[in-house]
């Protein structure tokens, strides 16, 4: 039997989340935000578990689900890591406040799944524009892939959840800021 977690309890759960971590999350915490009781929401088979499981789940397949078509496509390894980063920062903006809760999110899906790489569209295309020549990592490209792919999520997280900048100003200026680390000269 499979439990539906509903929109409000995964709401709940967020603010939960980011109020205490990943170890604060409690049954009695995310009931207190939806107004129910411990044991009502127990009664109804749900777990801390199964309440963060339903988040990571749904940010991992929307990342997989939105990265298919860059994967697929063409073109320099340049062009594919622009499509990489704003496939990246569509994703964010969908789940923009599991990842302002915690800049764990990620790892933890990795901890859960194990490989759901989040790093490997980001090390294909690097790869790709160091062969091509229309990149150029300046390191090992697992390394330089890792933090491209951190510096732009949470820059694009800090901007657009605490700053509240548009969504096009932060994805100019991350996108520029970020292909400068990686440009050839």
């Amino acid at each position: 039997m499979t439990i539906a977690v509903d929109e409000t309890l995964r709401e709940a759960t967020v603010a939960v989340l980011a109020e205490h971590g990943w170890s604060g999350v409690t049954l009695e915490r995310v009931a207190e935000k939806v107004g129910r009781s411990r044991v009502t929401l127990w009664r109804q088979g749900l777990t801390v578990e199964l309440l963060l499981n339903s988040l990571l789940d749904a940010l991992a397949e929307d990342y997989r689900d939105t990265m298919w078509p860059v994967l697929a496509g063409s073109g320099t390894g340049r062009e594919g890591l622009v499509k990489t980063l704003e496939a990246l920062f569509d994703v964010i903006d969908r789940h923009l406040p599991l990842i302002m809760s915690s800049d764990l999110v990620f790892h933890q899906e990795q901890a859960r799944n194990g490989p759901v790489s989040f790093i490997d569209p980001f090390e294909r295309f690097l790869r790709e524009g160091e062969q091509d020549g229309s990149l150029h990592p300046h390191g090992r490209i697992s390394d330089v892939a890792e933090v491209v792919m951190v510096s732009a999520t949470f820059t694009y997280v800090h901007m657009r959840g605490r700053h509240h900048w548009s969504k096009a100003r932060v994805r100019r200026l991350t996108l520029d800021l970020t292909l400068r680390g990686v440009q050839t000269f």
